[in-house]
């Protein structure tokens, strides 16, 4: 995919990687029913401890596209523009995380409704392993299903 490329971040990208997860985000909870669960990355990021993850973004043509937090055995953040969508940027940042991680299983986990990840996961090998419901990591206030997804290759 001559037009991606997949970089550390960089302290400069933060405007634009806070832009791609906030259009991505309320698209994602707007699948779940769970809008106003939305918070902007500016909070989200602080509560949900986003720095603590290997943290990639993923650039078309030079521009921010998309990113993925992981640690070694969890895929815990991925977010494309929704101006970016179905262009591959998603999975070549899924195959990024599944190149340079060594545990196994790789655990991801997906808001109920939103079968759009569900499928991209699934084409990648992932398979569900648990349905569970409980308090929105940063958002508490919420109530969440999510699907339990890992990937063995």
């Amino acid at each position: 995919m001559e037009n991606l490329t997949i970089r550390p971040y960089r302290p400069e990208d933060w405007s634009r990687l806070a832009a791609v997860h906030d259009a991505a985000r309320l698209q994602e909870l707007w699948l779940a029913g769970l809008e106003e669960a939305f918070l902007p990355l500016e909070i989200a990021a602080e509560r949900e401890n986003l720095f603590d993850y290997t943290l990639r973004v993923a650039e078309w043509d030079g521009q921010i596209a998309g990113f993925a937090a992981y640690t070694e055995d969890e895929l815990a953040w991925l977010y494309v523009d929704p101006a970016y969508m179905r262009r591959g940027i998603g999975s070549q940042l899924v195959r990024y995380v599944r190149e340079h991680t060594a545990a196994r299983p790789l655990i991801i986990e997906v808001l109920a409704g939103n079968e759009p990840a569900l499928a991209l996961y699934q084409s990648l090998g992932f398979h569900i392993v648990d349905t569970q419901t409980g308090a929105m990591p940063g958002n508490e206030a919420f109530q969440v299903t999510v699907r339990v997804l890992e990937y063995n290759g």
